[in-house]
């Protein structure tokens, strides 16, 4: 935000406040000021001219010889290639030794044999941007106002001599998004009442709903729409005053009726749309969600192709605005029209939001939708805005303004103790301190009992809370003024609780298996908090967002790690093996009163190559059992591994159907394990990639004992058994049936060989595996293993329909 020193001063006293101190109060007070500019730094020599008389260059075919007033005795020859340079008109003039932008020096010299005592400058050669220039003058010189005095310093004329003051708006402070909202904030610093001095609106008895109707199909995305006719004005450029104003907030002037409204839009931060009334083809206007394959050429000249998505305002019939962002070509006002709509509305910030993302169409309006305006003052910007228009193009108000739908912005009461205020800020402060300083916010306030009842106005819709209130007495009363101390009491010897110390040995369990650890967003978009669920949540949105890419809390941490897997990728980099552990946020409350509940979660990330190629072998690329051993070592690690099962499953749409298990401990699911889904993958940019998510949490309540075992002084014994099963049996229920069948001197079973080819009946598999015996007590016996594998083999046999080989 571009704030103008010298407007602000029309709403407050700054007469003893320099910009650089009011810039340092308003920093440590809430609102960070990134820097102070004023243009004519660094510029000198740079006077006002009155062209006299313009004659073409006898060798040139564009140049002119332009004899100049610039307040001394005799005129100044100056060569000028300016097209538009002529007889009459005041211009800006650097005389020789000038300084202009870019630190160029202006010197005497010849052009073409003619002298040149100076220049004639354009407003670019000063130091504006191009892109804030009028066109009528973007292409050549500057006209001054005729009042402009020759030979008097320019900066005075263009309030080149003003201080910009550019402000750091954070998201909650969108009320700070308008002069008077800064004025309100400067008031209360410094202990002043801002006055605004508005233009009074004048109707004619005219009803302006004979000459429009409006209609709002859905007064949820618009809660507040209406219209006013402007008759009988005269399209023509503003005065300098207003030009210069937007030009120092960085918005091109364009004409007298637009400029007013984006002048509005700085003034209030309330925007408005100007609609030649003439072009617009109806009587009606309807306001609603855009149809399928439905086109509007907006004013950029660009034909937008809508969808449903978009918000429209139509004629009845094609739509002439995207609501909140820009205007149609075909309505836009001209120099020929002469009858004005003027539209203020309240649109649904997320769908602004939406629509300029589409398009990438970001402007000053939908900017401030997206953040929020003050519903209680549409009407009173769209009646001031008629009245501009009325005042500086000569036209007439109708009486009334026809509104589609209307909101009504109430006052929000807060209550708080003067006990919670100094207890959150370490003061002391006395109740009547608070007071002033709710008084000087423009709070009005009670105290009943021991609680401060106040009652916030809608211009800040920001509070709502009693941490909002204390934040506001900490500014106002000074952030350098809150008292700082060192930590006081005993200080002991830190510990580990029992969750601390396994998640310390989770993390280099894993960082052993070559995993690096990723921090990801706690934000992200809710189409990625979404994905990756196994269990019903509800999304929790910000309020006031910074982007709409960081507008939704995760419930699961796969979809940042893949983020954080495609970065690597897309930088060449091909051993990719990330593990994360964070907290996920899930919400059961529809209405949103209530906080998420934050559950912590460990997730693995797997793609590219796990091992590299070298002089010892060829490259190894990551596979499901890379991602299920490094499960299989963490659960064994936490002796969990014997309550751990996993389950195939296709439900979970982002991972691949036939490469994906559900992970449960005991009866509770816990996670999942799978390759990510080719389509999700390609969304992300990704290779082949296997992901895993576990509740951490659940994981940390159960409780591991390590029981310890002496090694036992008898031989063990092993034996292979190799069978031919169902390919739709998993290894799993082998080794459980092979566990319940072989006896408690089994202490391993491990699968060494998976065959399925030639010469194996379709539809099945063959599986080997290594069982090995011991008796701590004795040593085992040919027949007491015999025994055993016979009771393993008829298990398998009757259980799983196994055919052993």
């Amino acid at each position: 935000m571009l704030v103008s020193y010298k407007w602000l001063s029309e709403l407050v006293d700054l007469s003893n406040i320099s910009p650089k101190e009011l810039g340092d109060t308003m920093s440590i007070t809430g609102i960070e000021v990134e820097g102070i500019e004023v243009l004519a730094e660094n510029l000198k020599k740079i006077v006002v001219g009155e062209v006299l008389s313009c004659v073409d260059h006898p060798d040139s075919d564009h140049l002119h010889i332009c004899q100049v007033n610039i307040g001394e005795e005799e005129p100044t020859q100056i060569v000028c290639g300016a097209p538009n340079v002529k007889a009459g008109i005041k211009v800006i003039v650097a005389l020789p030794g000038a300084r202009i932008a870019g630190n160029t020096k202006i010197k005497k010299g010849k052009i073409r044999g003619e002298v040149s005592h100076g220049m004639i400058c354009s407003l670019e050669e000063i130091g504006y941007s191009d892109s804030v220039i009028p066109k009528e003058y973007s292409e050549g010189i500057q006209y001054l106002p005729t009042e402009a005095v020759p030979g008097e310093e320019v900066f005075s004329y263009l309030d080149m001599d003003d201080a910009i003051i550019e402000l750091s708006i954070t998201p909650n402070r969108a009320d700070a998004l308008s002069m008077r909202g800064v004025a309100h904030e400067v008031a209360a610093i410094y202990r002043q009442e801002p006055t605004f001095n508005e233009e009074v609106l004048v109707e004619v008895p005219r009803l302006a709903s004979d000459k429009i109707s409006v209609t709002v199909e859905n007064k949820e995305l618009v809660p507040a729409y209406q219209i006013r006719i402007i008759e009988n004005v005269t399209v023509a450029p503003s005065p300098q005053w207003l030009q210069n104003r937007l030009m120092n907030a960085g918005i091109r002037p364009i004409n007298n009726v637009v400029d007013v409204t984006n002048y509005i839009l700085l003034q209030y931060g309330q925007p408005l749309h100007a609609f030649d009334y003439d072009r617009l083809g109806s009587e009606e206007l309807v306001i609603r969600a855009a149809k399928e394959n439905e086109t509007l050429v907006t004013l950029d000249g660009e034909t937008r192709n809508l969808t449903p998505e978009n918000i429209v305002i139509t004629n009845g019939k094609v739509p002439h605005a995207l609501a909140g962002v820009m205007g149609g070509l075909d309505s836009e006002i001209i120099e020929t029209s002469t009858t004005v709509a003027l539209e203020a509305a309240l649109f649904d910030g997320l769908y602004v939001r939406r629509t300029s993302k589409q398009f990438n169409l970001r402007s000053e309006s939908s900017a401030r939708f997206e953040k929020g305006t003050n519903h209680a003052t549409i009407s009173e910007a769209c009646d001031v805005a008629a009245a501009m228009i009325a005042k500086l193009a000569g036209g007439e108000v109708l009486t009334g303004a026809v509104a589609g739908s209307e909101v009504t912005a109430e006052p929000v009461e807060v209550s708080i103790t003067l006990e919670r205020i100094n207890s959150y800020l370490g003061t002391d402060l006395s109740e009547s301190v608070v007071q002033e300083i709710f008084t000087a916010l423009g709070f009005s306030s009670e105290v009943r009992g021991e609680r401060f009842h106040v009652t916030v106005p809608p211009r800040r819709w920001d509070i709502r809370i009693e941490a909002d209130l204390i934040e506001e007495v900490a500014r106002i009363y000074g952030y350098n003024n809150l008292p700082s101390t060192l930590p006081s009491g005993e200080t002991v010897a830190g510990s580990l609780t029992t969750g601390q110390r396994k998640t310390r040995k989770i993390r280099h369990l894993l960082e052993g298996n070559g995993l690096s650890e990723a921090i990801s967003y706690a934000l992200t978009t809710e189409e990625k908090a979404r994905q990756f669920m196994i269990e019903e949540s509800i999304p929790t949105r910000l309020n006031w967002p910074m982007t709409e890419d960081r507008s939704t809390l995760r419930m699961n941490l796969t979809s940042g790690l893949l983020e954080d897997v495609a970065y690597n990728i897309a930088r060449k980099n091909q051993q990719v093996a990330f593990y994360e552990i964070g907290n996920v946020f899930h919400q059961t409350d529809e209405a949103g009163k209530e906080l998420p509940v934050e559950e912590q979660h460990l997730a693995i990330a797997l793609a590219g190559d796990w091992l590299l190629q070298d002089w010892q072998g060829k490259a190894e690329k990551v596979t499901y059992f890379h991602a299920k051993g490094i499960l299989d070592h963490l659960f064994t690690s936490l002796d969990l591994a014997d309550q751990v099962t996993y389950t195939p499953t296709s439900e979970l749409k982002e991972l691949h159907p036939g490469r994906t298990a559900i992970v449960s401990l005991g009866e509770q699911v816990i996670g999942f394990i799978g390759q990510v889904h080719p389509s999700t993958a390609k969304a992300y940019d990704l290779p082949e990639t296997y992901v895993a998510e576990l509740n951490l949490a659940a994981i940390l309540e159960v409780e591991s004992r390590f029981v310890f075992q002496t090694v036992s002084k008898f031989p063990s014994v092993s034996r292979d058994i190799a069978m031919l099963v169902a390919e739709t049996v998993s290894s799993q229920q082998i080794i459980q049936e092979i566990e319940a069948a072989a006896g408690k001197h089994l202490t391993e079973v491990a699968i060494f060989d998976v065959y399925q080819g030639s010469n194996i009946e379709a539809g099945h598999k063959s599986l080997a595996y290594h069982l090995t015996f011991a008796n701590p007590e004795a040593t085992l016996t040919d027949e007491e293993i015999n025994k055993a594998m016979e009771k393993v083999t008829k298990r398998l046999t009757e259980e799983l329909k196994a055919v052993i080989r």
